[in-house]
């Protein structure tokens, strides 16, 4: 009786002594870089429904790689517009590299920042 329980079930199972257990398997999880890993850990801290929805819904990996995805663009794309609206240079660079380094990181910080508030932590 319970091997005919069993048949009618969906999925597929192994017996294993006495027990029929389920083949189960997890799935792919899409790698995600900082930006996702910095919103998994805001949802997962401050926005606890959002991530446990997400989660529950098979959601979460793609939302968390499209955030990274988006995040990593803007962020660039900020990097270059600060520099030329501030007149970094290459040449700058070759002439007082350590100059161009305080500038640089000025402006990554700043960008990132403005990542951080916009898509990120909202």
């Amino acid at each position: 009786m319970e091997k005919s329980f069993f048949m009618q079930m969906s999925g597929t199972y192994q017996q294993q002594g006495d027990y029929f257990l389920p083949n189960l398997s997890t799935p792919e999880s899409v790698p995600v870089g900082i930006w996702g890993q910095w919103r998994k850990h805001y949802l997962k801290t401050q926005r606890e429904p959002i991530y446990t929805a997400l989660l529950l819904s098979g959601k979460l990996d793609s939302h968390l790689a499209e955030t990274d995805t988006q995040a990593e663009t803007m962020f660039f794309q900020l990097v270059k517009q600060l520099a030329e609206q501030e007149g970094i240079t290459e040449q700058l660079k070759i002439e007082n590299q350590m100059e161009w380094v305080g500038r640089m990181n000025n402006i990554r910080d700043r960008a990132t920042e403005i990542v951080h508030a916009e898509l990120i932590f909202t």
